[in-house]
């Protein structure tokens, strides 16, 4: 199978999750689960590849593999903090406002800004693991080793950030205090650093390969917007906004990359 029929069998299949998502949020009146399926539309297109691509079977094996060890634990997360948390701020405020200032309906409002978005993103952004099971050869090399361990680096670094703010937010002695402990003492997203280095790891794995070196623009698109659209600043804004003491955590810790902090 050539590369772009490849491609046109998983963009349409992405769009239909996207559309039977959409629908499925309609009622409810609430796109918080896009968050989730961000991570398992992913899986989805690393599935959809392992199974009509026709690359190397070890390399397709562990692309998917790889972006399954990610895709289920990110998205059952977003799930369960969905389920606890309820609707995301962020949503509920893009959509209210073009509801109010637009005249747009729900559907029409979440359909353009969020679902019509989100869609191609992804398609983008895992484009390592779709091409990268396209060629036949060569074999999974040293390169190709590195990137797992990447990889699951990336998860397990994400993990331990998430479950250390999980349990700093239970604890009512934390309320109003800046999250400044474990990886978060070294990195102010260390769930960010850790999904970056997630996908980095897939497309050094990709890029053992001709047409799996073209994905680059994944990670990078995706270090980009959590750096520098919807990641970072997003949440700085809102920290900074309602935590005294996020502008002394700013100065004194690592942005994106972990490193020891900077003394007073």
């Amino acid at each position: 199978m050539s590369v772009w029929a490849l491609l046109a069998i998983n963009a349409a299949i992405l769009v239909a999750c996207f559309v039977g998502l959409w629908l499925i949020c309609l009622k409810p009146k609430d796109v918080t689960p896009v968050d989730s399926f961000w991570a398992f539309g992913m899986v989805v297109m690393a599935i959809s590849s392992f199974i009509f691509a026709t690359g190397d079977p070890q390399r397709k094996l562990l692309l998917l593999v790889l972006t399954t060890v990610w895709g289920v634990r990110l998205g059952s997360y977003m799930l369960w903090r969905w389920r606890d948390h309820g609707s995301d701020r962020r949503y509920v405020a893009l959509l209210g406002k073009a509801q109010e200032r637009r005249g747009w309906s729900f559907a029409k409002a979440s359909a353009l800004l969020v679902f019509a978005t989100q869609a191609p993103l992804l398609f983008i952004v895992c484009l390592p693991a779709q091409l990268g099971q396209v060629d036949g050869a060569p074999p999974i090399g040293t390169l190709g080793v590195i990137g797992a361990c990447v990889c699951l680096f990336g998860v397990l670094f994400e993990t331990v950030g998430d479950l250390q703010l999980v349990r700093f937010k239970r604890d009512p002695a934390n309320k109003g205090q800046v999250m400044d402990r474990g990886l978060w003492r070294y990195t102010r997203h260390p769930n960010y650093f850790g999904d970056a280095c997630a996908w980095w790891g897939i497309w050094l794995v990709a890029a053992e390969t001709s047409t799996g070196a073209w994905s680059i623009i994944g990670p990078m698109l995706l270090t980009w917007t959590l750096m520098k659209w919807s990641g970072a600043p997003t949440i700085e804004g809102k920290m900074s906004r309602t935590k005294p003491g996020y502008a002394d955590y700013v100065r004194r810790t690592s942005g994106f990359v972990p490193w020891f902090p900077k003394r007073a």
